[in-house]
């Protein structure tokens, strides 16, 4: 029970957060639900697959993956184009604090003294950088899935069909 309200929990201020950059990036007002429960999901998702002890790559990647299939299906639901709340959705899971760690080695490194007494430093800061940029290109991935794969056919011809 303890977990469902955790999960609950992250959807719900990952829904805020996408909602609020949703206004930064002038998304429609009709579509902001849209891009609040893209990115609650997707942030639900990942926080799920975290609990379960899968890597912060591969969960990261199958939130994104789904914030950029349902934000295709979506688009036809609200005929809207999916990037107006798909890029507010991914915000959700940028690795900030991973950034900022890197960044703050980078500046430990260049303090010659520092470098020197704590020579693990430029491989704890190589190592934050590459799970930065990981997650980065993961983001970028997953929301180009869902328009590489029904870049050839419309969803919306694919679904008359099925229903």
């Amino acid at each position: 029970m303890e977990i469902l309200v955790q999960i609950a929990r992250d959807l719900l201020l990952a829904f805020v957060v996408a909602v609020g950059f949703a206004l930064l990036f002038n998304t429609p007002r009709r579509v902001l639900w849209v891009a609040g429960l893209l990115g609650g999901a997707g942030h639900a998702i990942r926080f799920l697959l975290l609990q379960h002890q899968v890597g912060i790559i591969p969960a990261t990647l199958s939130g994104a993956v789904f914030i950029g299939l349902a934000g295709i299906f979506m688009a036809h639901r609200v005929h809207t184009p999916p990037v107006v709340f798909t890029m507010p959705a991914c915000i959700t899971m940028i690795p900030g604090l991973f950034a900022y760690r890197a960044m703050l080695g980078c500046i430990r490194i260049t303090d010659l003294s520092t470098a020197k007494q704590n020579p693990e430093v430029l491989a704890v800061t190589v190592h934050y950088f590459v799970i930065t940029a990981s997650l980065l290109f993961t983001l970028a991935i997953g929301i180009c899935i869902g328009a590489l794969l029904f870049r050839k056919r419309s969803v919306k011809s694919m679904f008359r069909r099925t229903f």
